[in-house]
């Protein structure tokens, strides 16, 4: 029987495999950091867990590398973090982060299995979502027994089922306005939390980054993520539905210097390009205009800070190339 590994990788596939062996790598350097420095005991065993899958990861995808003969990717080491350094995030915060991480890997995972035919890499997707999906359940688990866990709003349960008769249902900026649907409440939800998240998350490199220019990029962000909070929120509280907490305060008072510059650049911009997709799909879930013009809005305001990381990437010489096609006209010219 033929040997289908022996098909060469497709440019999906190695734009999967590159882009999760540089995520993966990070992975190892910040749950390295979080194994050292976190104190509950029910948590400690999640992050111990998903390092060890990072790591596991990392072997399959090195294995697989050097029988193509395609270069490893360097990604991230243990020169990009300071295991020494004083803790900067609360226990509570690492696993809303791991539970995050956790809905990023479900989501790439997914994209990958869909663009994927060679069965070894088919497989190795399929393990990075299973991974995903048993990192979301045991932390929501426990997020639920230590009572740090927010659900989404509440509901009243239709009286019957019923169909759109009338074009208002469509409206949102003069006259009276219908009610969020649960599809709208849940983008809106998930992008308050996402939000959240990434605000304590940048608001932690704000403090630790050691170049001005990423400290001024941090804290451009960590306004815009207060901003998105608030926007959505209030589209919540206008209909009377609770918006969620902030994790503020899951930040401590450390200044010291635990990730490189350039590990903290890239996660801020791997995290600003996964917010850009949740507001496009957001934006085509929502059909009231008011909504979806707001999620309209923002997209170019995001994007824009998105190229504004990456130009400061490239500045600094850090951001890693990713595979390309041939340049057919300069292979002539040579």
């Amino acid at each position: 029987m033929e040997d289908k590994t022996n098909i060469r990788l497709t440019a999906a596939e190695m734009s999967s495999l590159w882009t999760q062996y540089i995520n993966d790598t990070l992975a190892v350097c910040v749950n390295s950091y979080f194994l050292k420095k976190v104190e509950d005991e029910e948590v400690r065993p999640i992050v111990e867990w998903t390092l060890d899958t990072a790591k596991e990861n990392i072997s399959i995808m090195q294995e697989l590398f050097q029988r193509e003969d395609f270069p490893i990717p360097i990604g991230f080491t243990e020169q990009d973090v300071n295991l020494q350094a004083p803790k900067l995030f609360s226990d509570t915060f690492f696993l809303m982060y791991l539970r995050h991480m956790s809905t990023l890997a479900m989501s790439t995972s997914s994209l990958s299995l869909r663009l994927a035919t060679r069965p070894d890499v088919v497989t190795f997707h399929k393990r990075v979502l299973n991974k995903g999906v048993e990192l979301q359940d045991t932390t929501r688990d426990l997020m639920l027994k230590q009572g740090t866990y927010v659900r989404p709003p509440y509901i009243s349960t239709p009286d019957k089922v019923d169909f759109v008769e009338k074009q208002h249902f469509l409206a949102g900026f003069f006259g009276k306005r219908r009610s969020l649907t649960s599809v709208e409440i849940s983008h809106l939800f998930f992008n308050i939390e996402t939000n959240s998240v990434g605000k304590a998350l940048i608001t932690g490199f704000a403090q630790t980054a050691q170049n001005d220019e990423v400290k001024k990029f941090f804290s451009r962000g960590k306004q815009l993520s207060k901003k998105y909070v608030d926007t959505f929120s209030n589209f919540l509280i206008k209909e009377d539905l609770p918006a969620r907490m902030g994790w503020d305060s899951a930040v401590l008072d450390t200044t010291t210097n635990i990730f490189s510059d350039k590990l903290m650049m890239y996660h801020v911009s791997a995290m600003t390009a996964a917010g850009i997709g949740n507001l496009g799909i957001s934006l085509a879930a929502s059909l009231r205009r008011d909504l979806g013009l707001k999620y309209a809005s923002l997209i170019p305001e995001i994007s824009l800070y998105a190229e504004d990381g990456a130009n400061v990437m490239i500045k600094h010489g850090w951001m890693e190339e990713p595979p390309q096609t041939d340049d057919r006209n300069q292979l002539i010219q040579n």
